[in-house]
C-alpha cells in the first residue's frame, strides 16, 4: 500500500477544528464506512472525512446499531458525522451521540434524493421547508459544543435556486460550514454539475465553504477551486476504490509534485487491507464472528473489484467476487489475478 506524506498548511478552519487540507472525504452511503475512511486518511491525506449518514430516527429507536455507525478513531481525525432527520428532538438526540463518541463536526444532510429518505422530511426534502430546516439547524447548533455544518443541494427543482436564501439562515443560526453539492435534488446524479452555483453561492456564504459534483481528476479539482473561490473540494464517486486520488488532488491544489501512481500489487493489497479493517469493524460487539465476516465480505463484493478496474481480466474478476464469503475467498481469487499472464506482463 503506497502512503504518501501528509499536507503540512492549515486550509481552513471550521470552528476551532484545523482543516489542513482542502481535500475533503464525501459521506457516502455504504462507502465511508470505519475501514474505508482508514484507508483514505493514511493513503489520501484528506482534511476532514465524514462517516455515512446516520438517521436520526433510527438512532432513536435503535441507538446501538446507529451507535456503531459513528465509531471513529483518532487516526482519522479531523471527522464529521453526518446526520439526517425531518424532527427537531431526534435530530437534536443524534448530534449529541455524536458528540459523545467523538465527531469533530456535525454535518446535516439536505441534499440526498433518495425516495425513501425524502418521504420522511429529511434530506433534500427540507429544501422545501426553509422553516424547519433553519429550526433543525437552530437547534443543533445550541445542542452541541462542536461546530455544526450543513450540506445542502442547490434546490429542489431544476432551475430553482434556493441556496442562498437557507444558506443566509444557516449562517445567522450559527451553522460553521457549507457545502453546496452543485446539483437540484430531482436530478439524483444525472446531468454535469453546475459550477457556476458555486460561485454564486459564494457571495453569500461567510463561513468555510466546499464545493461538490463531478469532480473526477486532479485537474477537475484545482479548477473547481479556481473557478469559484472555494475553501474546500469534496470528492465522493471518484474515491471509491481509489483513495490514491486524494493525494494527488491535494498535490494539484498545493502546486506539488504528484505522488507515485499505484502498482497493481498496491491495488490488491490496499483492497484486502480494506476488506480486513472491514471485518474487523463488523466484528464489533458480533456474537457470531463467523456471520460477522460474511456480511462484511458480501457488503463490499461491489467495491472490491473495483480496485483493479482497467486492468486485463478485471471483468472477470468483478464475476467472481459475487460469490465471496470470507476473506480467504477475496485472497485466493486476488492471488490467481495477479499470477494470470496478462496481469504479471503488465507488473513486469
Amino acid at each position: 500500500m503506497i502512503a504518501t506524506s501528509a499536507p503540512a498548511n492549515i486550509a481552513f478552519k471550521v470552528g476551532s477544528v484545523e482543516i489542513d487540507s482542502p481535500i475533503i472525504l464525501a459521506p457516502m452511503e455504504a462507502v465511508t464506512n470505519f475501514a474505508f475512511r482508514q484507508i483514505c486518511k493514511q493513503i489520501g491525506h484528506p482534511g476532514l472525512v465524514m462517516t455515512e449518514f446516520v438517521s436520526a430516527m433510527a438512532n432513536f429507536h435503535a441507538p446501538q446499531r446507529s451507535r456503531k455507525k459513528m465509531v471513529v478513531s483518532q487516526t482519522e481525525k479531523p471527522v464529521a458525522i453526518q446526520i439526517f432527520g425531518g424532527e427537531l428532538e431526534t435530530m437534536v438526540m443524534a448530534a449529541s451521540t455524536a458528540e459523545e463518541l467523538g465527531a469533530d463536526i456535525v454535518d446535516i444532510n439536505m441534499g440526498c434524493w433518495v425516495p425513501k429518505v425524502v418521504r420522511t422530511g429529511s434530506g433534500a426534502a427540507l429544501l422545501k421547508d426553509p422553516e424547519m430546516a433553519a429550526r433543525i439547524v437552530d437547534s443543533v447548533v445550541k445542542a452541541v459544543k462542536i461546530p455544526v455544518s450543513v450540506k445542502i443541494r442547490s434546490g429542489w427543482k431544476y432551475g430553482m435556486f434556493v441556496a442562498p436564501d437557507l444558506v443566509k439562515r444557516f449562517q445567522d443560526v450559527g451553522a460553521q460550514m457549507i457545502t453546496l453539492h452543485a446539483r437540484f435534488a430531482s436530478q439524483g446524479f444525472e446531468g454535469e454539475a453546475d459550477w457556476s452555483l458555486i460561485e454564486e453561492l459564494r457571495k453569500v456564504v461567510t463561513v468555510p465553504f466546499v464545493g461538490n459534483g463531478d469532480v473526477k481528476t486532479p485537474e477537475d479539482a484545482k479548477k473547481l477551486q479556481a473557478q469559484t473561490g472555494v475553501d474546500g473540494v469534496m470528492i465522493g464517486r471518484a474515491a471509491i476504490a481509489n483513495p490514491w486520488i486524494l493525494a494527488s488532488m491535494n498535490a494539484e491544489i498545493m502546486g506539488q509534485l504528484s505522488p507515485p501512481q499505484p502498482t497493481i500489487k498496491d491495488r490488491a493489497e490496499t483492497a484486502l487491507k480494506h476488506l480486513s479493517l472491514h471485518i474487523d469493524y463488523e466484528s464489533i460487539d458480533a456474537v457470531d464472528p463467523l456471520a460477522s465476516e460474511r456480511a462484511a465480505c458480501r457488503s463490499l463484493r461491489g467495491q472490491m473489484p473495483m480496485y483493479m478496474k482497467g486492468f486485463p481480466g478485471a471483468v472477470d474478476l468483478r464475476k467472481a467476487m459475487t460469490q465471496c464469503d470470507t476473506y480467504a475467498e477475496y485472497e485466493q481469487i486476488l492471488n490467481d489475478f495477479l499470477e494470470s499472464e496478462p496481469v504479471r506482463a503488465i507488473a513486469e
